[in-house]
């Protein structure tokens, strides 16, 4: 492993000089264990520790097979989804390994007591499989976690509408979190050349999830000068959401939990922002009973920033703690759009608000390969940029899920893999220099430096 990353930070290295090199039978990855699916049995989930069940062991590397890539990992980040995965919650995601493996004869290789997580990476193509043409070893790159057979017609309109859809690294193995990495070759993209391996690493999840809500036909389709209601604008998926909407010409509202997050995405240029914390809105009497009035006071709010109109869209994906008040202030017409449930997958809304308001609730699920291909293009000519806060070094993974559990980052949180320290891999200095201060926005302290553990 040692000699593949001497080659990768070389100032230049060739396909032959990977090629000479033999791929080492295991690699270190960050892993949960089939035998501690039970570890917080009895634990509510706001108390579970990813870093209790997430370590870094070695793993057998797999070989790619037709249609795959090994991909040399420089950097990944931290997702939700490694989160859910790492407490367990909702469930063991040995499930989702077992099922693919008897759906698909060939992935058998993903069912292992081992799970290694992960669904962001950017590195270097170390081999590919039977039939691969478009990559070819050398090649840098960043990968989407849209891992699909295409074997139902479903599928052909709209790729993630086929039944063996799966996130790579949350319902497939050998993810992104680790040194090497196992993917299908159509989840390969070209890695934005003015960006360091981490800050590459950072979009891929997000930026084309985010792409997929507002702008995609499967999603809201927002337009010039719409109302968007950003949940969590200063967090990994809003804080894209929120310049997508600014560059498509719409006006966001952004929600935010404090004065900090608040002035980052004044940075971003948003003019309208709302703190709930240090608004006090709480939209749940107790845990079984939504507030209305609450609902009431935060459209009362909206409509004084906005000049007395209720958001075209909503951006949701908190899910239980505010689908009611997403519901409720969307306007007469308008469209819920919403990608995940971080506080809970069971909703309550008042129906009312919704039929007799003519509203829309419309589910998206991450992004079809053309709509990540275009979020990343955003990322790479330098309209979209990476808003990554903090990077920790793979030892640190778990510090890395602990901290994105307890909501106390801003933007995405990056892990290095064979990236030594950050700020390597750039390519197109000149690119970066001219959006420097948007790349390193949402940094904590030196953009070059490891965030302690």
């Amino acid at each position: 492993m040692k000699e593949i990353a001497d080659v990768l930070l070389s100032e230049e290295f060739t396909a032959e000089q990977l090629e000479r090199i033999p791929v080492p039978e295991s690699y270190r990855g960050a892993v949960v264990h089939e035998d501690d699916a039970d570890m917080f049995t009895g634990i509510p989930v706001k108390h579970r520790d990813p870093a209790k069940a997430l370590s870094l062991r070695d793993v057998p590397t797999p070989e790619p097979g037709p249609g795959e890539a090994l991909v040399a990992v420089m950097a990944s980040s931290i997702n939700y989804n490694t989160v859910w995965s790492s407490i367990f919650e909702p469930a063991p995601t040995f499930g989702f390994l077992k099922r693919y493996a008897k759906a698909v004869p060939s992935a058998v290789i993903h069912d292992r007591p081992f799970h290694v997580l992960g669904s962001d990476l950017s590195g270097v193509v170390l081999a590919t499989g039977p039939g691969v043409t478009r990559w070819r070893a050398g090649d840098k790159v960043v990968a989407h976690c849209l891992s699909v057979e295409l074997s139902s017609a479903d599928g052909h309109d709209d790729s993630m509408l086929d039944p063996d859809q799966r996130i790579w690294g949350y319902e497939t193995n050998y993810g992104g979190l680790a040194q090497l990495s196992l993917v299908k070759s159509n989840q390969l993209m070209p890695k934005p050349a003015h960006l360091a391996w981490e800050e590459s690493a950072a979009s891929g999840l997000v930026n084309s999830t985010a792409y997929r809500q507002l702008i995609s036909r499967n999603g809201a389709r927002i337009k010039l000068g719409d109302v968007v209601l950003i949940w969590g604008a200063a967090g990994g998926l809003g804080s894209y959401a929120t310049q997508i909407a600014l560059r498509a010409g719409a006006t966001p509202v952004c929600v935010v939990s404090s004065e900090h997050k608040a002035e980052l995405v004044r940075s971003q240029g948003a003019e309208f922002v709302i703190d709930r914390a240090a608004e006090d809105y709480r939209f749940w009497k107790d845990p079984e009973t939504p507030d209305p009035r609450e609902w009431r006071r935060f459209g009362g709010r909206i409509r004084e920033l906005t000049g007395g109109r209720d958001p075209d869209v909503v951006f949701e994906h908190p899910g239980r703690e505010t689908m009611g008040a997403s519901v409720y202030v969307a306007r007469r017409g308008g469209t819920i759009v919403t990608c995940a449930s971080t506080s809970g997958y069971q909703h309550q809304y008042d129906n009312r608000y919704l039929w007799m308001g003519l509203k829309r609730i419309v589910g998206t699920h991450f992004a079809n390969y053309r709509e990540a291909w275009e979020a990343n293009r955003l990322i790479a000519d330098g309209t979209i940029h990476p808003t990554l806060s903090a990077v920790y070094g793979l030892d640190d993974v778990g510090l890395a899920a602990r901290r994105v559990h307890g909501n106390a980052h801003s933007g995405k949180v990056g892990v290095l893999g064979l990236a030594p320290r950050p700020g390597l891999g750039v390519d197109d200095p000149e690119l970066r220099s001219r959006h420097i201060d948007a790349i390193h926005r949402f940094r904590e302290g030196d953009p070059n430096s490891i965030t302690a553990g």
